[in-house]
């Protein structure tokens, strides 16, 4: 483990694998570094592999109040540790996260690649109202597991998956980071209220941008069609996108899938 200060003085903590151009993973809600472990030594071969705990999260500090902005610095900072130019892939929330670096930061990211950034812009799916409110009461008032429960609720997860997940050794890592899904729901608040609009705020974003999605969603083909919907939405909002579908592939992509689709774009 290693650590870079960010600009608030937030401690960001990292791991380093591999060898060649720099890009740095920038995971989606409940992910730590720990889980980027087998994509991190699945790209090794072909970068220089930054993997991190998001702010609040694993190994890295937190500082209030929370911004967006500040998550943009916490990459930032990364980005100017591994000598200032780095490619960017981003899942889920993190790849918002990654579309917000490339906007304020365009000298600074060189490609960048999303995978199912969980947009509404149509009737696909529901909007969901304010996501921020509850789940910060919810976490003030210590009720973690519940503040999971809701935000799984927001994301779509069937009853039974919920009913597993509780059971699952993950469950105490969900409950730790669980004060961190606020933090999600501010990245997503926006961008789920079935508004393809809300999505031009990138129009300016001119680098070159691999947007990807699966077929599947929590295994099942029905309801994943606002997420194809997002992605098509989002790729045509980028001047520069190229679009790819991974077929078979759920919200989590398999290494053998995406490590393939990653390294083809980035490097040729």
């Amino acid at each position: 483990m290693r650590t870079v200060t960010s600009k608030d003085s937030t401690t960001i903590a990292f791991d380093q694998t591999g060898q060649g151009p720099t890009l740095i993973l920038v995971g989606g809600a409940t992910t730590t570094r720990a889980d980027m472990v087998s994509l991190a030594a699945a790209l090794a071969p072909f970068f220089t592999v930054f993997a991190y705990d998001r702010r609040g999260r694993g190994d890295s500090g937190d500082t209030s109040p929370y911004a967006v902005e500040r998550e943009v610095e916490d990459i930032e900072a990364l980005i100017d540790e591994a000598g200032g130019m780095a490619f960017l892939f981003g899942h889920s929330s993190g790849a918002v996260l990654t579309l917000e670096t490339a906007l304020q930061l365009p000298t600074k990211v060189t490609m960048l690649a999303v995978y199912e950034p969980p947009f509404f812009v149509d009737d696909s799916r529901a909007p969901v109202g304010d996501m921020v409110s509850p789940l910060q009461a919810l976490v003030a008032a210590g009720h973690r597991g519940e503040a999971v429960d809701l935000f799984m609720s927001y994301v779509g997860a069937p009853a039974e998956v919920m009913a597993q997940m509780r059971q699952s050794p993950l469950w105490p890592h969900l409950e730790a980071v669980a004060p961190t899904l606020v933090y999600d729901a501010i990245i997503m608040q926006d961008t789920e209220q079935g508004d393809p609009e809300s999505l031009r705020k990138w129009a300016t974003v001119t680098i070159p941008t691999l947007v990807m999605d699966g077929t599947v969603f929590f295994g099942r083909e029905e309801g994943h069609e606002f997420m194809r919907h997002g992605a098509n939405e989002l790729a045509t909002v980028l001047p520069t996108a190229e679009r790819r579908t991974l077929e078979g592939q759920d919200h989590g992509p398999s290494n053998e899938t995406l490590v393939p689709a990653l390294k083809e774009f980035f490097l040729g």
